[in-house]
């Protein structure tokens, strides 16, 4: 959870909030009691603003890192086991 400091206290313990922030986690700063700022580590900024890969990246992705037709896999086999073959509810309108 992260630590709370109000802005004042931030301003005279800035050294003690920004290494909270680098070693242990993000830091919460509060306006008359509401959070309205973040102190956090570079590198998790910059893990918040990469870019991110869409779905269909990834898996365009891992079909160019594995061969998929060594994997021998089978569809139907792979979905029979996952589909549900009751007959379903009865329904009319």
């Amino acid at each position: 959870m992260a630590k709370t400091y109000s802005i004042a206290e931030a301003k005279n313990h800035l050294s003690r909030v920004v290494h909270e922030a680098e070693k242990e986690a993000p830091v919460e700063l509060t306006r008359r009691g509401r959070p309205v700022a973040m102190v956090v580590a570079v590198e998790d900024y910059r893990k918040l603003r990469a870019p991110r890969r869409s779905p269909w990246e990834a898996i365009r992705d891992f079909r160019a890192q594995h061969d998929m037709a060594a994997l021998d896999l089978d569809p139907d086999e792979i979905f029979a086991q996952v589909r549900d073959r009751s007959p379903g509810k009865d329904f009319s309108w």
